[in-house]
């Protein structure tokens, strides 16, 4: 499943992105917004999304859009075995997903035009991760450290 998210900020860009995954035949769930409220936080759909691919990281992935993307990255990589990854350009997707098997994608949505929103979107949903030894070793120290730093908190 893919789980979609934003704030007011990425409001009207989750709705375009809403409608092509429609068009690729991508099931989703959108946990919000509902509606578009100047007086809402990135924190709680990013919470959302991020509760959800945590459940099943391995399967399940998410989309996040705020003003900049920093707020829901630094949000979604709270919680464990999410691995979220802010992306601009087609490289920053396609490695974001080949090498580092991200599995919530976070956009800015004041920087992104439509046209680049949705090529980065398709790139990063069509990518698979590749499962190179050198990646795979990667991540299961990615995995560590979060274990260490769950331990000491």
């Amino acid at each position: 499943m893919l789980y979609i998210g934003s704030d007011h900020g990425g409001f009207q860009k989750k709705e375009e992105i809403k409608k092509l995954l429609q068009e690729m035949g991508v099931e989703f769930t959108d946990v919000g917004n509902a509606v578009y409220d100047p007086d809402d936080d990135y924190p709680d759909f990013a919470r959302k999304v991020a509760e959800a691919v945590s459940k099943n990281p391995d399967q399940d992935r998410g989309i996040l859009l705020c003003r900049s993307g920093v707020g829901v990255d630094v949000a979604a990589n709270k919680y464990p075995n999410v691995r979220s990854s802010l992306i601009a350009t087609d490289e920053m997707a396609r490695f974001s997903r080949l090498h580092d098997n991200a599995n919530v994608l976070s956009l800015a949505a004041d920087y992104l035009t439509e046209r680049e929103t949705f090529h980065l979107v398709k790139t990063w949903l069509q990518t698979p991760f590749s499962g190179e030894e050198r990646h795979m070793r990667r991540l299961k120290k990615l995995d560590e450290i979060e274990k260490a730093a769950q331990k000491s908190a």
